[in-house]
């Protein structure tokens, strides 16, 4: 019986968080490019926090994106914490300031996830429904994203997928609700609603964006060694490591054993 082979992330270690932005710009055009070339349409998600404001504001800014058949892509989210999408907290907030209103997307092409609803569960249930319509999925079929961004905390989340939340075990539903609020994390104290990680398994492409030194230990420990859902949910993403891109900072990439 032959070994099974293990297969090793693809990781680019690049000079600093800008180069890295820089790098996912490329990416995400030459991903838009194909996918348009090949079917017509780019569907992608997003994530939020820090890291990819950088990557957005290129969006909006760079004169290469100006040749962007903007009018034939879908901007979907990957998670959303529950809140007014006015608030600073917003995902859609960030994504809107920095790029969204600022390129000729088509206003009914944006899905934000919903946190109207007093019913958490009412909105998880309903932005699937979107992407089931968007994507023109029937049963139990699931969706294939052309482009998801995604980070990693120090804790080893992505999305909303947080250590011993029932979020990353979920395997029955396209996007779930996750119950932050009184857990005490570090985060924001709201709670959230996420794709599930079939969801992001199923993607034709995934980058992850990893910058900071106090990312350096956790991404050693991701990237290095056996997998660990429990402690480390992107794990859950380790059957599709082959379409995973890894773009990081020379501070959050400096104490891996290759990508340099």
């Amino acid at each position: 019986m032959s070994p099974v082979k293990v297969q090793k992330p693809i990781v680019k270690v690049l000079a600093d968080a800008d180069a890295v932005s820089r790098e996912c710009l490329q990416q995400f055009i030459s991903a838009a490019d194909n996918a348009i070339k090949q079917k017509g349409v780019f569907r992608f998600a997003i994530s939020g926090g820090h890291t990819p404001k950088g990557f957005f504001e290129l969006l909006a800014s760079e004169p290469q994106t100006r040749a962007l058949e903007w009018g034939k892509m879908h901007v979907f989210w990957v998670d959303e914490r529950y809140a007014p999408y006015d608030s600073p907290m917003s995902n859609y907030k960030l994504a809107a300031d920095t790029f969204l209103t600022k390129v000729p997307i088509p206003k009914q092409n944006i899905h934000p996830i919903p946190t109207e609803d007093e019913d958490f569960e009412t909105s998880a249930r309903e932005y699937a429904k979107t992407i089931r319509s968007v994507f023109g999925l029937k049963g139990g079929h699931l969706p294939v994203f052309d482009f998801i961004l995604l980070g990693v905390g120090a804790d080893g989340h992505t999305g909303s997928m947080f250590p011993n939340f029932y979020a990353t075990f979920d395997t029955k539903d396209i996007a779930c609700v996750v119950y932050l609020l009184d857990q005490k994390l570090p985060d924001q104290q709201v709670n959230r609603i996420t794709l599930t990680h079939p969801v992001l398994k199923a993607a034709s492409q995934l980058v992850v964006l990893v910058t900071g030194p106090e990312k350096a230990e956790t991404l050693r420990d991701v990237l290095t060694g056996p997998p660990d859902e429990v402690r480390y949910p992107i794990h859950t993403l380790w059957p599709a490591l082959g379409k995973i891109l890894w773009l990081v900072d020379a501070s959050a990439g400096k104490l891996l054993p290759y990508g340099h």
